[in-house]
């Protein structure tokens, strides 16, 4: 199998492009600030007529996402529209409407369970189901910290609904971890986990729906094309939806003194889901 390649521009794939999934935290920003490069990659895609739909595993709906790209001066500009795994989540959360339920996660996430009946607030002890969408402080925790509360939740056999899929990103050039992490420990104990976000398909269904809506046209999978920096979450959510991708380098599996190339071959093993390039970040 030929090596994937390296470019050092996007262009040559905007022209085969009508509508591009481009991720959010790796790609378009560090948690901290935004990228440059590619707020302006993603500029002038649109200036030549593309759309540029940012799709991230959020556990935030898309007006909330968009208030937090605002607040670390990500120029509306740069996307048409954003599609969450937070939006997607919303569904599974609701058919537990009115039943107890446990929330893992941080405050700032609560926007999730608004207008759905859903209300948290239950224990360990007394929830039917439990919403993860982080840590609950995931600036000092790891997923070592939930054990305990992991291991009462299986005794009881509840549920649970991850609402982001992620297991770490890059934030500030610190790793932390994210609700994919939980649940991943959570199903290892042979808990019963439900996802919505990348790399399930109910996230790319609406991509599509909400990209083709936005071009006033269906947009076929082979002019849409995957930006991300997860190679369990975005590259393998583009090859399971059927469309292409590409892989954008960030520390949550690249390190700083390893060569793009030579990872690649650590990171997309013959067999298993490849992108068409490589990119040390989003350049136009």
């Amino acid at each position: 199998m030929s090596a994937i390649p390296l470019f050092s521009s996007i262009v040559p794939f905007a022209a085969s492009s009508d509508l591009w999934f481009v991720d959010i935290w790796g790609v378009l920003h560090n948690g901290v600030r935004p990228f440059a490069s590619t707020v302006a990659a993603c500029e002038a895609f649109r200036k030549q007529g593309g759309t540029a739909l940012l799709v991230t595993n959020s556990p935030r709906p898309h007006d909330s996402v968009t208030r937090q790209l605002d607040s670390i001066g990500v120029a509306r500009s740069a996307y048409d529209g954003i599609v969450s795994s937070g939006d997607v989540s919303r569904s599974l959360i609701a058919a537990w409407a009115g039943r107890p339920i446990l929330h893992i996660g941080p405050s700032r996430d609560l926007p999730i369970f608004a207008g759905l009946g859903a209300v948290p607030g239950a224990s360990a002890d007394d929830a039917d189901v439990a919403v993860c969408t982080g840590l609950y402080d995931d600036e000092t925790e790891t997923p070592e910290n939930y054990s305990e509360l992991l291991q009462k939740l299986k005794a009881r056999d509840v549920p649970m609904v991850c609402a982001n899929p992620d297991l770490k990103v890059e934030r500030g050039g610190r790793i932390i971890y994210c609700a994919g992490a939980i649940a991943s420990a959570y199903a290892a104990l042979g808990g019963d986990v439900s996802y919505a976000g990348k790399p399930y398909q109910p996230i790319y269904d609406l991509a599509l729906r909400t990209g083709s809506d936005i071009r006033g046209v269906p947009v076929p999978k082979d002019r849409v094309l995957a930006i991300g920096d997860g190679v369990a979450t975005d590259i393998a959510g583009a090859a399971g939806f059927g469309i292409r991708s590409v892989f954008i380098a960030s520390g949550i599996h690249v390190g700083s003194d390893e060569a793009l190339t030579g990872a690649a071959g650590r990171l997309f093993p013959a067999g298993g889901p490849q992108p068409v390039a490589l990119m040390q970040s989003l350049v136009w």
